[in-house]
């Protein structure tokens, strides 16, 4: 039973193939950010290289992309948030990359915002 099992599973597995999808790069990226305390949320439109000042957060997106032909797809971008308060230290809140299908996957972990990744900017 488990011979067959096995011999099932290498047949499959010798059919598979593996394409990777080809991906565009992005003039800067649409983030969300919700500040916990007051319900309010903002979008905040990114461009690359650039930071922007929300609240207490300094949120910058090096790099956005999304799948080549699906500009409304699966959009991933890198992020780095540091704290605006220059008595807190230089050391990034959040830094590396947020996918816009799953948010939770890799989040900020601050007790007053969350900021999530929208969509990359295609114009």
């Amino acid at each position: 039973m488990i011979r067959a099992l096995l011999l099932a599973l290498a047949v499959l597995g010798t059919g598979a193939t593996t394409t990777q999808q080809q991906t565009t790069e992005a003039s800067g990226a649409v983030l969300r950010a919700l500040d916990r305390m007051s319900g309010e949320t903002t979008d905040l439109e990114i461009p690359s290289g650039t930071a922007q000042t929300y609240g207490k957060l300094v949120v910058s997106v090096e790099d956005c992309r999304f799948p080549t032909g699906n500009p409304a797809g699966n959009a991933y971008a890198h992020v780095t948030i540091t704290s605006a308060n220059p008595a807190a230290g230089q050391a990034p809140l959040f830094s590396g990359w947020m996918v816009a299908s799953s948010p939770a996957l890799n989040a900020l972990d601050d007790p007053r915002y969350d900021v999530w990744v929208l969509r990359c900017i295609t114009s």
